[in-house]
C-alpha cells in the first residue's frame, strides 16, 4: 500500500493563517485543518473569529483564534508568544486600494506598503526563530497575479505583491539551509465576498472570459496548493511562486 497520500499530512503541526475569517484565508484555514493541523484563525478580533473556530471544531478539528492588526506590531508580537510554535505560516492578509495613481498621495502608498508588505516581514521575523530552533518550518506569503500581470487602478497593492513575492524568494535564500522552505501562492480570479460587485460588472465579465477556464474560481480552489506548499510532499519546493489561476498568466489571449 502506498504512502504517499500521508505526504500531505500536517498532524502534529500548528499552522497561523493570517486574514483567515473569511474568503480565501478561511478556505485555507480549513483545508489545512482537514489536513490534520492544529489551525489558528486570525483576524483583527479573536472574538469575532468564534464561529469559524466552532464550525471547526464541531467538524473535529483542532483550531483556535488570535487577534491583531497587522499595524500594530506590539499587539502583533504578543500575540505571536502566547500563540506558542508556529511550524506553518500562510500570510493572507491584505487591504487594496482602488484609485488611480495621481490619487494616492506618498502617504497613502507607504501606509499599504506597510500593511500588505511590511507587516509581513515583522512577523515572520516572530516567528522564524522558532523554526530555525526546531529545524523544520513552511513560510507561505499569498502574493496575486498582479504582482507580474499589472492593473490599473491599484499601484500600491500590485507593488505590495509583488514585493511579497521577492520576499518569498529572499527568505528561501537565508532559510532554505534550516529546514525552512519559503515560497509565494498566486491566485488569480477567484470568486470572494469581496470580488462579488467587480464579478457582476463588465469588467468582471472580462475577466472570467480572459481566464481559459472561462469561469471565477471557487474559493475552496485555493485549499489543495496551501496544503501542497505546507506538506512533506513540498519539502524540496522554495522560492517558487505557485500560481493559481486557470491559465490566465499562462496566456496571452483568451
Amino acid at each position: 500500500m502506498s504512502i504517499f497520500p500521508d505526504q500531505f499530512k500536517l498532524t502534529g503541526r500548528t499552522a497561523l493563517v493570517t486574514g483567515s475569517g473569511r474568503g480565501l484565508g478561511w478556505q485555507m484555514a480549513r483545508g489545512l485543518a482537514e489536513a490534520g493541523a492544529r489551525v489558528l484563525l486570525h483576524g483583527r478580533s479573536a472574538e469575532r473569529l468564534k464561529p469559524q473556530v466552532a464550525q471547526l471544531r464541531d467538524a473535529g478539528f483542532a483550531a483556535d483564534a488570535i487577534g491583531f492588526d497587522m499595524a500594530d506590531r506590539q499587539a502583533m508580537q504578543a500575540a505571536v508568544i502566547e500563540a506558542g510554535p508556529i511550524d506553518v505560516l500562510i500570510h493572507n492578509v491584505g487591504e487594496r486600494d482602488r484609485r488611480p495613481f495621481a490619487d494616492i498621495s506618498p502617504e497613502d502608498f507607504a501606509r499599504l506598503i506597510d500593511v500588505d508588505l511590511a507587516a509581513a516581514h515583522a512577523l515572520v521575523k516572530l516567528i522564524v526563530p522558532g523554526m530555525i530552533e526546531r529545524g523544520w518550518g513552511r513560510l507561505i506569503l499569498v502574493s496575486s497575479i498582479v504582482a507580474d500581470l499589472a492593473v490599473p487602478g491599484a499601484i500600491s497593492y500590485v507593488a505590495a505583491k509583488g514585493g511579497l513575492s521577492a520576499l518569498a524568494r529572499g527568505l528561501a535564500a537565508e532559510l532554505g539551509a534550516k529546514g525552512i522552505t519559503t515560497n509565494a501562492l498566486s491566485p488569480g480570479f477567484f470568486a470572494t465576498e469581496t470580488n462579488a460587485q467587480l464579478m457582476a460588472s463588465p469588467q468582471g465579465e472580462k475577466q472570467r472570459d480572459r481566464c481559459p477556464a472561462k469561469r471565477w474560481a471557487d474559493p475552496t480552489e485555493i485549499a489543495g496548493a496551501a496544503i501542497f506548499l505546507a506538506s512533506p510532499a513540498a519539502s524540496y519546493v522554495n522560492g517558487h511562486t505557485l500560481v493559481v489561476d486557470g491559465g490566465v498568466s499562462a496566456t496571452y489571449l483568451a
